[in-house]
């Protein structure tokens, strides 16, 4: 009778391990697919952006500076590897873009062009998408925290190998305004 009752505690334990594990498993896939998504939003963009210096360029060839400015920005953020540094490099960029937008509205006849005009709203769209895949990744790192931080789980996480994860945050202040982009 005595073993019984202890088979069925052990019996009850496991499945709540395998449960606790299979949530564990499941949160932090669903961090790792928001990445994913934040960094398909992010190559949209990055994708845009070599258009829209050269529409620019073609109006305002004497902003090296500001061409250059972009592309380098662009490139730092397409090596940037975790979402510190993506939020690092992403918040440069935009300012970037800011800059590169400025030197376009000195350019009536870019204002309207239509090359131009379909470019910049591609990238306000894409902005939005950024923004939204942001959110849902800090949501979901929350989520897999709350999970592994607390009891049961800050108990069994360590041992499974479920670690924290890096929130998508902006450190500046400049760079939590996504670029204006206006006609």
């Amino acid at each position: 009778m005595v073993w019984i009752v202890i088979l069925v505690i052990v019996a009850l334990l496991v499945i709540a391990l395998i449960t606790l594990y299979n949530r564990f498993v499941r949160l932090r896939n669903r961090v790792d697919n928001a990445w994913a998504q934040i960094e398909v939003q992010l190559k949209r963009r990055w994708d845009l952006i070599p258009n829209l210096v050269e529409t620019v360029k073609g109006y305002a060839a004497h902003e090296r500076e500001t061409f250059e400015a972009v592309t380098e920005a662009r490139t730092r953020a397409q090596q940037a590897q975790t979402p510190g540094d993506a939020a690092q490099a992403e918040g440069i960029l935009g300012a970037a873009l800011g800059r590169l937008f400025a030197v376009a509205e000195a350019y009536p006849e870019l204002q309207a062009d239509e090359n131009f005009r379909q470019l910049q709203t591609e990238l306000a769209e894409t902005e939005n998408r950024v923004a939204i895949s942001r959110q849902v990744y800090n949501d979901s790192v929350l989520s897999y925290h709350n999970a592994i931080q607390t009891f049961p789980g800050v108990v069994f996480a360590g041992p499974f190998g479920f670690n924290p994860r890096e929130f998508f945050e902006v450190e500046e202040a400049t760079q939590r305004e996504a670029p204006v982009v206006d006609f």
